[in-house]
């Protein structure tokens, strides 16, 4: 140990100091070869992620406007003609039963629905409800929309189908 720190004194630290530095560069090009040599990069950049996978049933949506060419998850249009409404601002403690009840106050409703988080199954805050009667539907949306539920004003208006 003691050899080590007479280096750093006197004449000798000029050289000690080139011969400190040579071997950090050595040392990091040496680094480098093995990662080189041992990373499944892409295209062989460092900290390069490999390419995701789609997921198996995301379907390929045709180019928008402005050329993005993404995967989203689709609904298709209801296939017996009823109109489906999108209900915002949902409280997080409203029911599905309780949002029928809400529009079953106008008419008919086929079915209501609100999306959950698949891992922790809670509310994400809005849903959809379906309506066979487009007049009963839009009289529903205009009475229930900024209406408030819960504590919460609720957004509705006809979903729009990506379809």
């Amino acid at each position: 140990m003691c050899s080590i720190c007479n280096l750093f004194k006197g004449d000798n630290l000029v050289p000690t100091l080139i011969v400190a530095f040579a071997s950090f560069l050595v040392g990091l090009l040496v680094e480098l070869v093995i990662c080189k040599a041992t990373c499944s990069c892409k295209n062989g950049k460092m900290g390069a992620r490999p390419a995701a996978k789609a997921h198996p049933r995301a379907e390929k949506k045709p180019a928008a406007k402005g050329g993005d060419d993404k995967f989203e998850k689709r609904h298709p249009a209801p296939a017996d003609g009823s109109i489906e409404i999108y209900v915002g601002n949902l409280s997080y403690v409203l029911t599905e039963d309780q949002l029928r009840k809400e529009f079953e106050a106008y008419g008919t409703v086929n079915s209501a629905r609100i999306i959950t988080n698949r891992y922790n199954n809670k509310s994400k805050g809005f849903g959809f409800v379906q309506m066979p009667n487009r007049p009963e539907a839009e009289k529903a949306c205009e009475a229930l929309n900024d209406k408030e539920i819960r504590g919460r004003k609720l957004k509705c208006n006809e979903a729009k189908n990506l379809i």
